[in-house]
């Protein structure tokens, strides 16, 4: 049964009637047209439809909408724009921490969760928390390094694989 629902998403009060099961992917994507968030393998094993609901890192594949009722979420959308990126995701550019880009959405959502609450990660914090982001294409050592820029660390030179 569909429900009148109010949430906040990127700063802003959206109201929709949905059912309160349905998960949160499909609101934000087919109902507020915000596409960051991408549809992976639908189970919240990959990482792809990640979004921020009060601070933590959460798959939205499997986050019903109706639990993000009274709660931040904050999506790539909310993060920067083109003229403006965020921090996070200025990282990713200057790296060029993309190949085909699926997995960005979740690897810079993740990153800016676990920047959020620990400013200053280790190397180990750091792959621990993207352990579970899946990269199909094999950006790993780019979004490593692209990581560590964000925690405000150098990278090792380019060509070379960052290590503890």
């Amino acid at each position: 049964m569909e429900k009148n629902l109010t949430l906040q998403v990127n700063g802003q009060a959206v109201q929709l009637n949905a059912e309160p099961q349905t998960p949160l992917l499909y609101i934000l994507r087919n109902d507020l047209a915000l596409n960051g968030p991408k549809y992976g393998c639908g189970l919240g094993e990959c990482g792809a439809c990640t979004v921020i609901v009060d601070g933590r890192a959460t798959r939205s594949c499997v986050f019903p909408v109706g639990g993000a009722v009274g709660r931040s979420v904050t999506t790539l959308e909310g993060l920067g724009c083109r003229e403006r990126p965020h921090p996070v995701q200025q990282a990713f550019i200057s790296e060029q921490a993309a190949q085909c880009g699926y997995c960005l959405n979740g690897m810079i959502m993740t990153i800016k969760a676990l920047l959020d609450r620990n400013p200053h990660p280790s190397d180990e914090e750091l792959r621990n928390e993207l352990s579970a982001n899946l990269c199909r294409c094999g950006t790993h050592v780019e979004i490593m390094r692209a990581a560590l820029r964000a925690a405000g660390r150098p990278a090792a030179p380019h060509g070379e694989t960052p290590c503890t």
